[in-house]
């Protein structure tokens, strides 16, 4: 099937006389006739379905939607964006290890990398991702577990070069996780460039619609964890009676010990009912991404012509210094996020901001609706001033995400609070 028929058919096919649309299965638990039954399904010897904590019918239509779009071998939904980064590191990572991290993330990520991990013992470096694959190496210790990136990052709007990130990662043995929220499969599958995991904040654009909060990891398939250094999945796990998951799972080891064990002692479980939001916000998500694009290309050549605004960052304009990694991993369209920096500051960003009436001044980004936000006193407040600037944030950068109204409404909204400004 192409992309815009697995959103709408992927995950779930529909029995004679059964629903046509997926149906949400609004339960906790699941009847056996047989008290065999569960247990196989407790030893992993089973396929199916037994407490909605590891798995659901509705959400596990779902993740086989995404892990189809994606390209992957299987897929875990999270309740949140920053549940699927924590599982996805803690899957492979434990006290002692290291992470190499570009520091062009978002501010939550950043947060969780910089100070949560390190409570618990895991050692993260931030690089910068601009940098030569020789210099990145330089990052790595005899520890380092795992490479991290995002595709197009929050808020700096910077394409990252993924096939440099996955030839670092070759060279270490390790595996390339990337975050690929902003750009979604349709405009980019990482796994095609060398990526291992792949991430999303199922909040962003898969859903599209501001209407629930999610996360999930998607496994590649493609990483040899028999290379000594993962234990967690080469060696038996005495919680399962000695299961091996690289050898009782194959290719999906990763995925499976994430909802088998993360899943089952942390339980950061999505409802049925947002992932049955989220299905439905898929299924429109080619047509939304092309608006979404299209709409930010438009106010970002606006916002290019206005003297009040001293930078505009989105790659898709050919003066970017990552226009041509768009053209390479992204050349079809990127996102409707667009970065600018105000010439005078946060105060004048600030007052721009607040004469906005159309566009959403709001903590959230990738909706339908336009919104806008300063991160420096948002998103990624609790950075100091110099992980601010590590993070290619100013005090005057303003994030704008465009949405799919008519484009007229939103330059006209835009027009409206510059005219305020020099009034």
């Amino acid at each position: 099937m192409e992309f815009e028929t697995k959103c709408l058919h992927a995950g779930y096919e529909p029995e004679n006389g059964g629903p046509r649309v997926l149906p949400i299965v609004q339960s906790t638990t699941y009847a056996y006739d047989s008290t065999d039954e569960i247990g196989k399904l407790f030893d992993l010897e089973a396929a199916g379905y037994f407490y909605t904590r590891l798995a659901n019918p509705t959400t596990g239509a779902v993740e086989e939607k995404i892990a189809a779009l994606e390209g992957g071998v299987g897929a875990l939904c999270t309740s949140s964006g920053q549940a699927a980064t924590f599982y996805a590191v803690l899957n492979i990572l434990e006290a002692g290890d290291h992470l190499i991290s570009s520091s062009y993330i978002y501010g939550g990520t950043y947060n969780l990398f910089a100070h949560t991990l390190r409570k618990m013992g895991i050692e993260v470096t931030f690089v910068d991702q601009d940098a030569s694959k020789e210099e990145l190496l330089k990052a790595a210790k005899p520890n380092t577990k795992a490479i991290f990136g995002e595709t197009i990052a929050n808020p700096a709007v910077k394409v990252l070069d993924q096939e440099k990130f996955a030839a670092v990662a070759k060279e270490l043995d390790i595996p390339f996780l990337i975050d690929n929220t902003f750009a979604t499969p349709y405009f980019c599958r990482p796994f095609e460039f060398g990526a291992d995991i792949v991430i999303h904040s199922t909040t962003k654009y898969l859903d599209g619609h501001a209407v629930q909060t999610g996360g999930v990891i998607v496994d590649g398939g493609s990483f040899n964890w028999n290379n000594g250094k993962f234990p967690q999945l080469s060696e038996p796990d005495e919680t399962y009676h000695g299961i091996v998951y690289t050898e009782k799972f194959g290719q999906a080891a990763y995925i499976t010990k994430a909802r088998v064990q993360l899943m089952r002692d942390l339980g950061a479980t999505p409802s049925p009912q947002n992932s049955f939001l989220l299905n439905l916000g898929m299924e429109t998500l080619p047509v939304r991404m092309d608006r979404h694009y299209e709409n930010a290309m438009t106010v970002a050549k606006y916002l290019m012509e206005q003297k009040a605004i001293a930078k505009v960052n989105y790659p898709g304009l050919e003066s970017n210094a990552d226009y041509a990694l768009t053209q390479k991993y992204v050349p079809n369209g990127l996102c409707g996020v667009i970065s600018v920096e105000f010439a005078e500051g946060k105060e004048v960003a600030a007052k721009w901001l607040d004469a906005l009436e159309l566009v959403s001044l709001e903590v959230h980004v990738a909706d339908i609706r336009t919104c806008a936000l300063h991160p420096a006193t948002s998103t990624h407040r609790q950075l100091t001033d110099e992980e601010l600037r590590q993070a290619g944030i100013s005090p005057g950068l303003v994030r704008i995400s465009c949405g799919i109204e008519n484009v007229k409404d939103i330059l006209a909204d835009l027009q409206q609070a510059f005219d305020k400004l020099e009034g």
